[in-house]
């Protein structure tokens, strides 16, 4: 396994190097994504010992018409699964961060080891998140968070399950781009205070099914250039845009 991560961190190298000038120019900000990274033997190992919604690894995040969902809050390394650990590892590499830092453009990245905020989510049927923009400072290393990637693990997913990943333009008109949350997709992002996205639409999945991901963090010391950043300074999550009753509705 390490011989394996060992070279898909040679690999990743390449692929931003090749794809840098897609990651900059998609709308409505820069991202990326890609599909089928990982093998799937791999992603099936993450999926066997994904945590049961009864689970106590988990932190319920349950605030109506806000995001409903539940997070990993491991106390120690201990209650990470084994290979969970081992791709959360992979994607804390330096080898990751440089080939992320060459994606976006954004130097110097740190990765965050106490995973505040991210690891494991888990979406059960009528869970939503609202359409926000993310907080912009980790409290506990002092950095200034700016990229985001999250690794899809839902097999079989069908659109009319709702949970696809909305990108929405900075003046919160439109969604520009919906993503599936498929078996294997990796999604990377460039996070301030103008990239609202969210799936805000309640998960119409069927009893027993949920959106899985695993979410990395990634943060600079240095602090964004001025035009990322608005008037509220340090702050969590901003909530803008919520859907009740099959329509979008601003929040407060």
């Amino acid at each position: 396994m390490i011989q394996y991560y060992q070279n898909l961190g040679q690999d990743f190298q390449e692929y931003a190097a090749n794809k840098k000038e897609i990651y900059t120019h998609n709308k409505p900000f820069p991202h990326i994504v890609i599909d089928n990274y990982f093998s799937e033997e791999v992603l099936d190992s993450l999926l066997e010992e994904f945590p049961d919604p009864e689970s106590n690894v988990w932190h319920s995040s349950n605030q109506e018409s806000v995001q409903i969902k539940l997070r990993s809050n491991w106390e120690n390394n201990a209650q990470v699964p084994k290979h969970t650990y081992e791709m959360i590892n992979f994607l804390n590499s330096g080898d990751v961060l440089r080939s992320l830092s060459e994606l976006t453009g954004i130097e110097g990245l740190i990765a965050d080891p106490y995973l505040t905020g991210g690891g494991l989510n888990c979406i059960l049927p009528g869970g939503q998140l609202a359409v926000h923009a993310d907080g912009n400072w980790h409290d506990l290393m002092k950095v200034h968070r700016r990229v985001n990637l999250i690794l899809f693990l839902n097999k079989n997913w069908q659109t009319e399950w709702n949970g696809q990943l909305e990108f929405w333009d900075e003046k919160l008109e439109n969604c520009e781009r919906k993503i599936d949350p498929i078996f294997n997709r990796i999604v990377v992002f460039t996070t301030h205070d103008y990239t609202f996205h969210g799936h805000p639409a309640p998960l119409m999945c069927p009893p027993g099914e949920s959106r899985k991901s695993l979410i990395m963090y990634y943060y600079t010391s240095y602090p964004r250039p001025q035009e990322q950043t608005s008037s509220s300074g340090v702050h969590r999550a901003e909530w803008k845009i919520t859907h009740d009753g099959g329509v979008y509705k601003p929040i407060g």
